[in-house]
């Protein structure tokens, strides 16, 4: 059994604004394979934040998996993919994006 951590970077979802709908999916699909969620947060979109949540639940918490879900798309405002570049040690050059239907 490995461990995950799931944050979600929203500025309407971290002020109470909108449902953390995205976090309750993956929350649901993974309750399928063998494997706990131990961390689970809303933060907003803030660059500083959301890379001290990683590394927190990276270094300290030795979370095995981090998912990060949240925002409607790439704008000026999302900052994710940078903070997470930003503490990450090695890089890939491709940003995945999966949509889950019911």
């Amino acid at each position: 059994m490995f461990t995950i951590g799931i944050l979600t970077v929203s500025d309407k979802g971290w002020s109470g604004e909108r449902q953390d709908r995205s976090g309750e999916a993956i929350r649901e699909i993974l309750s399928t394979i063998d494997a706990r969620i131990v961390n689970y947060d809303i933060v907003p979109d803030d660059k500083e934040l959301i890379a001290k949540k990683l590394v927190q639940w990276a270094d300290e918490d030795k979370v095995d998996v981090i998912i990060t879900t949240g925002g409607t798309g790439l704008s000026p405002r999302d900052v994710t993919p940078e903070a997470t570049l930003s503490v990450s040690q090695k890089g890939v050059n491709s940003i995945s994006y999966i949509t889950l239907c019911r």
